[in-house]
């Protein structure tokens, strides 16, 4: 016997779009779990993939004029990005399954790592409003900045491969090398010059990989917390690596930081820029600011917002460390195995 119109709850529409060169997982075991794990009562789901670079801004877009529930990225911070700007100012909220490289914003916000857990979060649906950025008109949701964090996401974006291994490489080979150089910052209550090695923008307060740049940093409270690192040693990597990852690199003696709504960054030449990992070429003089509220997102019923989970960030730590251990496993036999070949062919000589 069929329910009366009045007594049917109408399935909300959510598009669920893959990345499938993000990250380092596999996207079917997701898929998998979208259909079994997913409240079919209470969603119609659709699946698209990304095909092209800044197509998931045209899906989105598209969304948001359908006025669907929420677009749910599953990727990296460069594909909810990209996702995350076509919906500000909407009523289509942003959902998260993360398997990026550094999911940022999915840590920021204590969305599971574990895509059961994430589409859990999903199911719940539960919503809150947060603020997002600008550099020079190019929105970001998590971090932006200038100095060797670009150099260095520029550095990973030629690279080629994706994962923390990449990360490693390129920080440690570029850092011995990289020259800081003068900033001339200007906000709301005045101007100040640094010699500075990086300046980080945060919304949210880390890169990702639970690395820590702006840790009092808040979503929701229309500020940006800059972050300045000044020119440092051999000596002080060890102490600035640490308290990277242990939330407490304010605390470091080679760090300026400092809150605003608006900051005008003057360099002496053109650069590259990151925001969200991703590198940008942009000129002298760099325009970042905070919009409030602007954003939508499905977020966890239990989040404790801006606590301080010591016992999670070292387990996640510990498994990004795995996993870069696995990838130079990886790495080593795929040399061993090249060596192989090459000594099998000389013996034939």
């Amino acid at each position: 016997m069929k329910q009366p119109l009045h007594g049917r709850r109408e399935k909300k529409k959510i598009s669920f779009i893959i990345n499938p060169k993000s990250g380092t997982q596999s996207k079917e075991q997701i898929l998998h779990l979208l259909d079994e794990k997913l409240d079919k009562a209470k969603y119609a789901q659709e699946v698209i993939y990304t095909e092209y670079a800044g197509h998931a801004v045209e899906i989105a877009a598209q969304k948001a004029k359908e006025n669907v529930h929420a677009v749910v990225a599953i990727g990296g911070d460069g594909t909810i990005n990209e996702i995350a700007r076509s919906l500000v100012h909407t009523k289509t909220a942003l959902g998260i399954i993360p398997c990026g490289s550094g999911n940022g914003l999915a840590r920021h916000l204590q969305i599971s790592m574990e895509p059961k857990k994430a589409i859990e979060i999903i199911n719940e649906g539960i919503i809150d409003v947060i603020d997002y950025g600008k550099i020079n008109e190019v929105p970001f949701f998590c971090t932006c900045g200038v100095g060797f964090d670009a150099f260095v996401s520029l550095k990973f974006a030629k690279a080629g491969r994706r994962g923390p291994l990449t990360y490693l490489e390129k920080t440690l080979l570029e850092s011995l090398k990289y020259q800081p150089e003068t900033y001339e910052l200007e906000t709301e209550d005045g101007t100040l010059k640094y010699k500075a090695f990086l300046i980080a923008c945060g919304n949210a307060s880390q890169y990702g990989n639970n690395a820590y740049i702006a840790p009092q940093a808040m979503l929701t409270d229309g500020l940006l917390d800059v972050t300045i690192l000044e020119p440092f040693t051999v000596l002080d990597v060890p102490s600035l690596s640490f308290q990277l990852f242990n939330k407490t690199i304010d605390q470091n003696s080679r760090i300026k930081t400092f809150r605003c709504q608006t900051l005008r960054i003057h360099r002496t030449k053109p650069g590259v820029v990151h925001f969200d990992g991703d590198p940008m070429m942009m000129g002298e003089n760099i325009d970042v600011k905070v919009i409030k509220e602007g954003l939508q997102v499905i977020i966890p019923r239990y989040a404790e917002k801006d606590s301080s989970n010591v016992l999670q960030r070292a387990q996640d730590y510990i498994n990004g460390l795995k996993q870069i251990n696995e990838e130079i496993v990886h790495k080593n036999k795929m040399i061993l195995d090249k060596s192989k070949e090459q000594i099998k062919k000389l013996t034939k000589i």
